[in-house]
């Protein structure tokens, strides 16, 4: 089933290429139709994982055959509390993109089958339990947003293209290099991610520990990106098409930060507890550098991308804490690890459903510039109120998403880094600062010149759902952090054997 889930989508993406007489129209059915059965499949997934849970350390739906012997790397496949959720947030992104792109008219065929093509390299992602696996598809997601921002983004979209490819690309390679150290490290020599964290091949040898991790950090930390590597992000942000910069803040970010959870922690504990108030300081600088350049923004997508470098943080600060042995419990490092996968769920859901704000500002005047807006609640109030909740539920209000994952955050940081959580409060402040002053300054006072329409269907369709599920997230977690919790448990212990 695993299979079936992954590869679909990029069976359609060829059907689609290789099918030049069906029109534009049916393209853009298609991809709806392939889009809405991955999320019936995920669904399908998940009522089965409730009725028969792995046990611990296992992962469900298993799929191990043999890829490249001489290598002992299998195409091994598995679904754990961390993987699901957020294959779970990857076909309710896509499918939010297909309908939302339901308008688009520039090479329609092209485009449904590079983001089928993505949504085939994501899901790989998250249930790759092979390292050579992991990182064939985490290297083809770069290939496919590169493809979508050079070839739908507006502005200087070839520069800020060449630039994510790149700066990712080296990402990818330091990853690379990370991985080789694991692989040599391990008696038998494997790429088995299952395997490697049994055996914690480099425990004792501190030299190659820490060559392995900070190849591995730094290869997520880009792709994530955390601070100083996040500079690819704004630009890329800013010229994708709104879509793509759904899919770049929703999907593929949590790309790096699912790295930290399913390789660097359990494969590399020892080194994981010696550098962690790195990790956490990282995270902590990221919070406010984050919050405070989105501060001086001027322009809403470029905003929002930098409210992703502050959430991102939030991340590295709860995997770091983890990591802290010293005044820190098994209660308090499995929250801050349950807290941090939530954060990952609710960043996608709340983020991706900004990013299509922003996309509809742009349709309308062709401009991101918040000065160039204003007086659009009166306008467009359909549009106005969920605006609103996003900007609401990004600050982490109660009773969103938000909330439930960064008082997991900070309740499970703050016993082991109680100075670095408490600099890293203030982020919220600033985060509630920036969101509303440019929700007063566009969508209050007298409006513009110029007529604004309210959310078309298919933009309501596919914004909507995405705040009700920030919204049931977070008045009702308990579905998500059954699914979470024994993941973290088991990891919390994987990382102070």
């Amino acid at each position: 089933m695993l299979s079936v889930l992954v590869f679909l989508p990029l069976i359609a993406a060829v059907v689609l290429v290789a099918a030049p007489s069906l029109s534009d129209r049916g393209v853009r059915w298609t991809w709806v139709a392939v889009s809405a059965v991955e999320v019936a499949l995920v669904v399908a997934l998940w009522v089965g994982y409730r009725r028969t849970p792995p046990g611990d350390g296992e992962f469900a739906f298993e799929v191990h055959r043999s890829w490249i012997p001489s290598l002992r790397s299998g195409y091994h496949l598995g679904v754990d509390g961390f993987s699901l959720p957020l294959l779970a947030l990857t076909v309710v992104l896509f499918l939010a993109c297909a309908v939302y792109s339901l308008r688009e008219t520039r090479r329609v065929r092209l485009f449904a089958a590079l983001f089928l093509f993505l949504e085939t390299a994501c899901l790989g992602v998250f249930v790759s339990l092979d390292l050579v696996l992991f990182f064939v598809f985490f290297d083809l997601s770069i290939v496919g947003m590169y493809f979508v921002i050079n070839g739908w983004g507006h502005g200087q979209a070839r520069r800020a293209a060449l630039q994510f490819f790149l700066y990712t690309f080296v990402g990818s390679l330091a990853l690379l290099v990370g991985f080789i150290v694991l692989y040599l490290a391990a008696d038998p020599h494997t790429f088995d991610m299952v395997e490697l964290t049994q055996a914690n091949p480099l425990a004792g040898n501190t030299a190659r520990g820490a060559i392995a991790l900070v190849a591995i950090v730094i290869g997520l930390a880009i792709k994530t990106p955390t601070v100083p590597f996040h500079t690819w992000l704004p630009p890329a942000h800013t010229e994708a098409p709104a879509a793509g910069s759904a899919i770049l803040a929703g999907v593929l970010l949590k790309l790096g930060t699912y790295g930290f959870v399913r390789i660097a922690m359990p494969m590399l504990p020892e080194s994981w507890r010696r550098y962690a108030l790195v990790i956490v300081i990282i995270g902590v600088v990221s919070v406010l550098y984050g919050a405070l350049v989105a501060l001086a923004q001027n322009n809403f997508k470029r905003m929002i991308a930098y409210t992703s470098v502050n959430h991102m943080g939030y991340i590295l600060l709860a995997v770091g804490a983890a990591g802290l042995v010293a005044r820190n419990t098994d209660q308090a490092r499995t929250l801050a690890i349950t807290g941090a996968v939530t954060q990952m769920v609710s960043h996608g859901l709340i983020t991706g459903a900004l990013f299509l704000l922003a996309g509809v500002l742009y349709e309308r005047r062709r401009t991101y510039d918040i000065d160039a807006f204003g007086g659009l609640a009166g306008q467009a109030p359909i549009f106005a109120a969920t605006t609103a909740a996003a900007a609401f539920a990004s600050l982490g209000l109660p009773g969103f998403s938000g909330f439930i994952a960064e008082f997991q955050t900070f309740t499970g940081s703050f016993a082991p880094a109680p100075v670095y959580t408490a600099l890293a409060v203030p982020g919220i402040l600033i985060t509630a600062a920036l969101l509303l002053r440019a929700y007063q300054r566009m969508f209050l006072g007298e409006p513009r010149v110029g007529a604004f329409t309210d959310l078309t269907v298919p933009e309501a369709v596919s914004i909507l759902p995405l705040m009700a599920a920030a919204v049931v997230i977070g008045l009702f977690p308990r579905f998500l952090l059954d699914a979470i919790e024994p993941a973290s448990r088991v990891l919390g212990e994987l990382v102070v054997r």
